[in-house]
């Protein structure tokens, strides 16, 4: 129902950055929290970081400290700075809309971008 696009994966060396940026509908940001997550091959799905509509904010303790989630609602977007990228955070991110950043359930997600950590 919620379109979410996704963009910004990469490749980059082990401690550099990435910006991800996920743009969605004003209406998506009023009413859903806007969360993001990533899957990589023979792990699990994990939810990196989530923004509620009221800016409250939750991380995953894998990424807490380098990582931030932020939103623009006047650019309808929001962003994941990913900062000291280590070999652990390669992996498929996606964002997607949940009814509140304590849901573990996405109604809608992105199709997804790769990023990629190596030398």
């Amino acid at each position: 129902q919620v379109e979410l696009e996704e963009s910004g994966g990469g490749l980059v060396q082990p401690g550099g950055s990435l910006m991800l940026s996920c743009a969605t509908s004003s209406s998506a940001l009023d009413y859903y929290s806007i969360a993001w997550f990533r899957q990589a091959p023979g792990k699990d799905r994990e939810g990196v970081a989530c923004i509620g509509a009221r800016n409250t904010i939750t991380y995953a303790d894998s990424v807490r400290g380098r990582f931030t989630i932020s939103r623009n609602n006047a650019r309808r977007r929001v962003y994941l700075q990913m900062n000291r990228l280590q070999p652990e955070d390669p992996a498929f991110y996606h964002c997607g809309t949940r009814v509140s950043c304590q849901s573990e359930e996405f109604s809608s997600w992105s199709q997804g971008t790769q990023v990629t950590v190596s030398t």
